[in-house]
């Protein structure tokens, strides 16, 4: 018999993937919340930046949820159901899933360990802040 290693989300990247997209969002001048997620849906680290609204507290951990749990980034969702009326109406009703940019999986070695989802500006400057945060796992690799 042999046991079988698992890759996990390290806290040090967690760390670095927060100040990343914390970084873009300063850039694009937006006031987000970012949610990262363990591969368990586990909150693993989360930031509301200073002046951000409530609601996108709850949104960024929904977009890291359904990044997670379908290894796929949130702004695929729409386009792939968007002409399909059973799957755009029944999908939006799953709880915590999300449809529109702003939530990536987290893939380190090809094994997915996680998700990121941002909230606070469009969901383009969103997904531009969970692509930037994702350049973290490179550094952490070299």
């Amino acid at each position: 018999m042999s046991i079988q290693k698992k890759a996990i989300l390290p806290q040090e990247l967690v760390s670095k993937m927060l100040n990343y997209a914390m970084s873009k969002a300063k850039e694009l001048d937006t006031k987000s919340c970012i949610a990262i997620i363990d591969d368990g849906g586990n909150l693993a680290g989360f930031i509301k930046m200073d002046g951000s609204n409530l609601m996108p507290s709850q949104i960024a951990q929904n977009k890291a949820y359904t990044a997670v749990g379908f290894g796929l980034p949130t702004a695929d969702w729409y386009p792939s159901i968007k002409d399909t009326p059973s799957l755009l109406h029944g999908l939006v009703h799953t709880d915590r899933m999300t449809i529109f940019g702003g939530g990536c999986p987290i893939y380190i070695e090809g094994e997915l360990v996680g998700g990121i989802g941002v909230s606070g500006g469009t969901p383009d400057q969103d997904t531009e802040c969970a692509q930037a945060a994702l350049h973290a796992i490179e550094e952490l690799l070299i």
